[in-house]
């Protein structure tokens, strides 16, 4: 069963109120862009593409974006202004990417028969050790057994935080001392999800950029151990991005793409802030599919990314 078709009305409604202030930015902006227009001319291509750029949708993507509308006008001869919403959601769907898995349902897994290994990583502050906590109540509300690890070894904060969700999720965790090498928390905790047959295990990694080589050697070191006890594993390296931050999360997305094999991204902090079209910007450049959403800060505020219902919460069709 497809995934579009199992979005409730609550979480509709929960995504719509999550995008309210990204949705009004870009709905006011879209107005202006029209406004004394009855059809897509160069001047309300130009108007768009200032929209979209302030809406940090990112300048490549909006070129991309505007590329293909030009297109459609040229195809079509006259496109009215009141249509350029409608051609705008058809065009933003279809660039965003499809999930690796899009015919499972709300936080369920791919089958697997050791431990489903999820990596996560990030800068500090960005929702990392929130977004696993949330994700750990919601696999385990799924019906998954859960396992924690707290390879952040170099924050006291980052474990104590971690230990928090924990016991929110109630779910067990891993901890070694602080200054404890990463690779062997990584170890343990995938060692411990085998002898419990645990479904799934999420390892937290410290979430410095300053020195790109010292993080992309943890990751690697931290990869290579996990391996040697699930050779396929981690099977996820997940990226989680604050979309609050907008172009700066771009700027992270590029640097932690340049520096370890990321293949899923979370964006959080969705809720609150008017740059959501950061989405999809990320998802256009990078290539990597938005899995995760944060639209609030409650452990039930964390969303399986559904481009369609994205799109519609976004850019309404009406």
């Amino acid at each position: 069963m497809a995934l579009f078709s199992l979005f409730s009305k609550e979480k509709k409604e929960e995504l719509n109120k999550g995008l309210e202030k990204s949705k009004e930015n870009f709905l006011s902006k879209l107005a202006r862009t029209v406004v004394g227009k009855s059809k897509v001319d160069d001047e309300v291509l130009d108007r768009l593409e200032e929209a979209l750029v302030t809406s940090d949708v990112g300048v490549e993507t909006t070129l991309n974006i505007i590329q293909r509308i030009e297109g459609r006008v040229a195809k079509d001869k006259y496109i009215g202004s009141e249509q350029l919403n409608s051609i705008l959601r058809e065009e933003i769907a279809a660039l965003l990417m499809e999930k690796d898995h899009p015919d499972l349902g709300d936080f369920e897994l791919p089958p697997h028969d050791t431990p489903y290994v999820i990596l996560v990583v990030g800068v500090n502050g960005v929702g990392k050790t929130t977004t696993i906590g949330k994700l750990a109540y919601q696999f385990k509300k799924k019906g998954y057994s859960v396992m924690l690890g707290a390879a952040d070894t170099f924050r006291a904060a980052a474990v104590d935080q971690l230990e928090i969700w924990a016991k929110r999720a109630d779910v067990p965790i891993v901890v070694q001392a602080m200054g404890a090498d990463p690779a062997a928390v990584a170890y343990d905790t995938v060692a411990s999800a085998i002898a419990k047959k645990a479904d799934v295990v999420l390892i937290d990694t410290a979430g410095r950029l300053h020195n790109k080589i010292n993080l992309m050697n943890e990751l690697t070191k931290i990869k290579n151990v996990v391996a040697k006890l699930i050779p396929d594993a981690p099977h996820e390296v997940m990226l989680v991005l604050d979309g609050s931050t907008g172009q700066n999360a771009m700027e992270q997305a590029r640097q932690f793409t340049a520096a370890t094999k990321v293949n899923s991204l979370a964006i959080t902090k969705l809720d609150g802030t008017a740059k959501g079209g950061v989405v999809i910007g990320i998802s256009d450049q990078f290539k990597i599919p938005v899995k995760y959403i944060g639209v609030g800060e409650k452990i039930d505020q964390l969303q399986v990314f559904d481009r369609k219902e994205f799109v519609d919460s976004l850019l309404p069709n009406n």
